[in-house]
């Protein structure tokens, strides 16, 4: 009797053993993806004599917040507030758009049938082989032509026809059941009544995924804001940061500091949204 149970909890005593080393393994990955993250932080908080000491410290000796009232008054010599609010207002925006066009589109793919919808899909398909810089020489003629340099719809309308946002919700539309849409149907509902009451509802956690995603391009976006832009008051965070950063000294302090206020509402945003990214990403196959 006694052989059997040790024969019995063998099994057992390496599944645990097994998550324990699975949990350790996580813990580990966690602390080497917050690391950074947390030295940026600390670093912020430092004296700029302390943050460039030799060897490094981790915590601060005398935490201050000199760098943050610099970047908030006028001694740093950057408007990095008004750069945080066009960086809210262009990815905020630029998601926006992004749903709104990707969505029709995707669910056209995904529902309805006419001639030339595989060429149309490949098509789509095969400009996410297209490196983005590719894009940019047109972009910025076509900016141009409309007048809009050195403005908002500059960093918001151009990067918005995602083919990524098409076949991310396609794909996610194809695995709804087309039941509920012939149910509506037979119910009297127009297709836009079926897109808009029943397909919508049902992809909120895909639209959210696409959301966060196309908001973190925009928010990181470096280098078609300095194409585009040029009136420091009207820059983003992404390239305003980088004039922090002085021609023969760099305040790492400052700079830190003001990767800090960058990351902070992506960060914050990220763990509103995860339930719904998760779910997203989750749900969304690959169906053909």
């Amino acid at each position: 009797m006694k052989l059997r149970l040790l024969e019995g909890g063998c099994p057992v005593r390496r599944r645990q053993i097994g998550r324990a080393l699975s949990y350790a393994a996580l813990l580990l990955l966690a602390v080497a993806y917050l690391a950074p993250v947390i030295w940026m932080a600390l670093t912020s908080l430092k004296p700029p004599s302390e943050a460039t000491a030799v060897p490094p410290t981790l915590l601060p000796a005398r935490a201050t917040l000199e760098s943050y009232e610099a970047l908030a008054g006028s001694s740093a010599g950057a408007p990095v507030f008004r750069w945080l609010l066009n960086s809210l207002l262009a990815a905020v925006a630029h998601a926006l758009l992004v749903l709104a066009t990707a969505a029709p589109a995707a669910y056209a793919l995904a529902r309805m049938e006419f001639r030339g919808k595989r060429l149309v899909l490949a098509a789509v398909l095969a400009t996410l082989f297209i490196p983005p810089i590719m894009f940019l020489p047109a972009n910025y003629l076509i900016v141009r032509g409309l007048g809009w340099l050195d403005s908002l719809p500059a960093l918001v309308v151009p990067p918005a026809a995602s083919a990524f946002g098409v076949f991310f919700l396609r794909q996610f539309f194809l695995g709804l059941p087309r039941e509920l849409e012939e149910a509506a149907a037979l119910d009297g509902a127009t297709r836009l009544q079926v897109f808009w009451k029943i397909v919508l509802p049902l992809s909120k956690p895909a639209l959210a995924t696409l959301a966060v995603l196309s908001l973190l391009s925009n928010w990181n976006d470096f280098l078609w804001p300095i194409y585009v832009l040029f009136n420091p008051e009207k820059l983003t965070l992404s390239p305003g940061l980088a004039l922090l950063q002085g021609a023969h000294t760099t305040d790492y302090a400052l700079v830190t500091a003001g990767a800090v206020v960058a990351s902070a509402p992506i960060l914050a945003m990220f763990i509103a949204a995860q339930r719904y990214v998760i779910e997203g990403v989750a749900r969304t196959g690959l169906k053909g």
